[in-house]
């Protein structure tokens, strides 16, 4: 089969920043996502990722932590404080939790232990786009707002959350995991299965992902993130999300 009939349906015409120093990993990772039917630019530093997405809107960045001068966690962080929130695939050699943990923690939506397969690298890509294009097809009726005791707002259609008529600025992934849990109040998921839900995947070892997630929305939505009233821990098994929240104090 020739480069570039691969079927194109789930990633067709997405814009995809891959931002990696090492320029044969570059071209290599470039040359596959393309074969998916993306457009594909590359950015070898931090400095010229801010600059590409600063004029460009793209649909996905492939972000490598260990990056020359300014690393890719502190990329990420400058994208989510100029409340740029595409979805962003961080790459890292960095094996340990913690990192993986820091990583999550500046705002990534995901990320991928170097070495990788490319067939990895492009499942994790067609889940994030097809999780995308779910959300953005068009419904019969419209959605319905969720309106949550103690003055949560969450606006499916204009993917839109208040909080006392405060706008709350969230992530895609953050805003996709409120969603689902808002529309399931009172289930406990496990991870595992929100990563089945959320993220399109539920492979083991990456459930720090969702650790990360649910204390980066409790920090964003809960009057007092230690003592959450809508994001519950169910001990030993997950989360869940109540539309009764206690109030406390």
């Amino acid at each position: 089969m020739a480069r570039g009939s691969v079927s194109q349906s789930v990633a067709a015409r997405r814009r995809v920043l891959v931002v990696e120093d090492e320029s044969d990993l570059a071209r290599v990772v470039k040359r596959h996502v393309e074969d998916i039917g993306c457009e594909v630019r590359i950015a070898g530093t931090g400095e010229s990722a801010l600059e590409a997405a600063a004029m460009t809107e793209f649909d996905l960045i492939l972000l490598d932590v260990m990056l020359p001068g300014i690393d890719g966690l502190e990329v990420c962080r400058r994208l989510r404080a100029r409340q740029q929130y595409m979805p962003v695939l961080m790459l890292t050699a960095r094996s340990s939790e913690i990192d993986k943990v820091l990583g999550l923690e500046t705002g990534a939506d995901d990320y991928l232990t170097k070495p990788f397969s490319v067939q990895e690298l492009l499942a994790r890509i067609k889940a994030i786009f097809r999780r995308m294009d779910a959300l953005a097809a068009p419904r019969a009726t419209p959605e319905r707002v969720i309106d949550v005791a103690g003055g949560l707002r969450i606006d499916p259609t204009t993917r839109e959350v208040f909080l006392n008529d405060r706008p709350i600025p969230l992530t895609h992934k953050e805003f996709d995991l409120l969603r689902h849990f808002a529309e399931n109040p009172g289930r406990v998921y496990t991870r595992a299965q929100l990563l089945d839900a959320v993220w399109g995947y539920s492979h083991e070892g990456y459930e720090h992902a969702v650790n990360c997630h649910i204390n980066r929305l409790r920090a964003k939505i809960e009057p007092n993130p230690s003592e959450p009233q809508y994001l519950l821990t169910a001990w030993g098994v997950g989360y869940k999300f109540t539309t009764e929240p206690t109030v406390t104090g």
